[in-house]
């Protein structure tokens, strides 16, 4: 493999936010590996998009334990890329992972006990060939497991020196709150929540971002784009070899009559503002100062780039802003509503 060189404007055009009322920056735009990182995908494509957000500004890079397929295979294929182009530029990364959804067989393998975070993250480390992650998260409130013991492990994770920060996604309000509450306690304060958050999800604005600002917590949003109902993709139908012909993380249901209306109509309101549907979809999610950080994935080169120009065109007039309000409706696509409403 040819050597890689960064391009030496990388920090020039990529707008930084602040992560609540802490000292970290997080780029506006990052990247995450929930999609097209696993051992399904040719590596050298998932290097050039790795490379190429990394010219763009993109600094953050987001992983989980049971990312691929197979699980964790998106770890150990990060880790290829990261230890051969990245191997002296470590301290200019973020790279962030998560345990809470199941990783293994057995009872030690899921959702939040101390036993199962904390070996996780051993895990972890070993296939990113890491000493320490930036941040970890835990990855959903486990109402079975308590809060302490989970948010102990996080706690843990920090005082080992394993993790820099500690997250957690896709909980309540009300549980959101509990968390800041105890990691406070234990000295290790809730840098960051993880939120599915779109037009078509809009559970965070009830009540989640006044916890988060009134905390001085930083959110990163993910699913911004609802599993790719934010694009023009499925204007036309399903697309073979789409994400909803496989009936994945978007299933056929989730493309009915009222979703697609509704679509067709941002997609015009984004036409009319000069950008593609990803792109609008991408700046609205960021329109309010308290989420510091939208969560892309991309399946290549090209479409990674096409995202990140959502920067490009950030403002919103009330008009268009009320506008959209009247498409921007709850979609039914939420699958990560039961752990955030608990």
């Amino acid at each position: 493999m040819a050597s890689y060189v960064p391009a030496e404007d990388r920090y020039r055009f990529m707008t930084y936010r602040r992560c609540g009322r802490s000292g970290l920056l997080l780029p506006a735009v990052s990247l995450g590996l929930w999609q097209n990182f696993g051992d399904d995908r040719p590596l050298d494509t998932q290097r050039a998009i790795v490379h190429r957000a990394f010219d763009l500004g993109i600094t953050h890079f987001d992983l989980a334990n049971n990312y691929g397929p197979p699980y964790g295979s998106a770890e150990t294929n990060f880790a290829r890329i990261l230890h051969h182009d990245f191997r002296d530029r470590r301290d200019e990364l973020l790279v962030s992972t998560k345990a809470g959804w199941d990783m293994w067989p057995g009872p030690y393998g899921d959702l939040g006990s101390r036993k199962y975070l904390v070996a996780s993250l051993d895990q972890s480390l070993r296939r990113l060939g890491l000493d320490y992650v930036d941040i970890f998260y835990h990855h959903h409130f486990d109402p079975q497991t308590p809060l302490e013991e989970s948010l102990g492990a996080l706690h843990t994770a920090v005082t080992s020196g394993k993790a820099l920060y500690v997250g957690i996604s896709s909980y309540s309000d009300k549980r959101t709150a509990e968390a800041v509450t105890i990691l406070r306690e234990l000295g290790t304060p809730l840098l960051i929540h993880q939120p599915s958050y779109s037009m078509f999800n809009r559970w965070i604005e009830d009540r989640l971002l006044d916890v988060l600002g009134a905390e001085g917590v930083g959110c990163i949003a993910f699913s911004v784009l609802a599993q790719g109902l934010l694009s023009d993709r499925y204007l036309n139908g399903i697309p073979t070899g789409s994400r909803a012909s496989q009936d994945g993380s978007l299933t056929r249901d989730m493309l009915n009559d009222e979703n697609l209306a509704r679509i067709r109509a941002l997609d015009d309101i984004a036409l009319g503002r000069g950008q593609s549907l990803a792109q609008m979809a991408i700046a609205w999610a960021l329109r309010d100062h308290r989420v510091t950080s939208v969560l892309i994935g991309a399946s290549s080169v090209a479409q990674l780039e096409q995202n990140v120009a959502a920067l490009d065109h950030p403002e919103f007039t009330a008009d268009e802003i009320a506008t959209i309000d009247r498409y921007a409706v709850d979609g039914d696509i939420d699958l990560w509503r039961t752990p955030a409403t608990s």
